[in-house]
């Protein structure tokens, strides 16, 4: 049997990658990658010369047989994403689920997540909290916002910049214009900016400035 790993990629700033990342991604026969020509700027980056195979949402469910079956013959392979750590709001999930069902090892190096400097950042209480990830684009949204209304723990959420404001008028209507948050947008690189405050405030910052980059919603939870 071989062995998978997943490996956490940096969010943003190339510099945030382990020496044991580096090192695995180099010495396995094979890389997934969620788009190969962002990762070979990685790659290149930390002369890491080993085969790439794109592997992503679009593809997952077709390519799991054929991978499963090189592990089992005894290659190595690790699973990397655009940003951060696979299986968190990325491809990595059915995979991993594939290979423990098959009795092949999965390891998962620590690593880059967006969310836990977004969560520390935001000064909301961080002993409990929930990751929601992205809400539901159209069926599920609303009822999956009612639930969450009563939540008392922080809540984390990601979002793109064309939905954000769409997201924090939802926030308002369903947690109150007073709920305490925290947008942190572009971690790790040179226009990185958390913005706090209110839900209301929030939403009529990034009215008079145009959301850009990703986004990462750390929202209070009910008092």
């Amino acid at each position: 049997m071989g062995k998978l790993f997943i490996v956490p990629t940096p969010i943003g700033n190339l510099e945030d990658i382990t020496f044991r990342a580096i090192s695995t991604l180099k010495k396995v026969d094979l890389i997934l990658a969620e788009d190969t020509r962002t990762s070979g700027k990685l790659l290149k980056h930390y002369e890491i010369a080993t085969p790439m195979q794109s592997h992503h949402m679009h593809n997952e469910h077709k390519t799991i047989d054929a991978i499963v079956n090189r592990l089992k013959h005894g290659e190595t392979i690790a699973l990397i994403s655009d940003a951060g750590t696979p299986a968190i709001s990325d491809p990595g999930f059915l995979l991993t689920r594939s290979c423990i069902a098959n009795n092949i090892d999965v390891e998962c190096l620590p690593g880059a997540t967006a969310f836990v400097p977004a969560l520390v950042n935001s000064g909301l209480p961080n002993d409990r909290f929930i990751f929601e990830g992205f809400l539901p684009l159209k069926k599920g949204r609303q009822t999956r916002l009612k639930q969450l209304a009563d939540e008392t723990r922080t809540m984390v959420f990601y979002e793109s910049p064309h939905k954000l404001l769409k997201t924090l008028s939802n926030f308002i209507e369903y947690f109150g214009a007073d709920r305490p948050i925290s947008v942190s947008r572009e971690l790790t690189k040179m226009y990185e900016e958390t913005v706090r405050g209110t839900a209301q405030e929030v939403l009529e910052r990034f009215k008079t400035k145009p959301p850009k980059g990703e986004f990462v919603i750390v929202v209070g939870g009910k008092k």
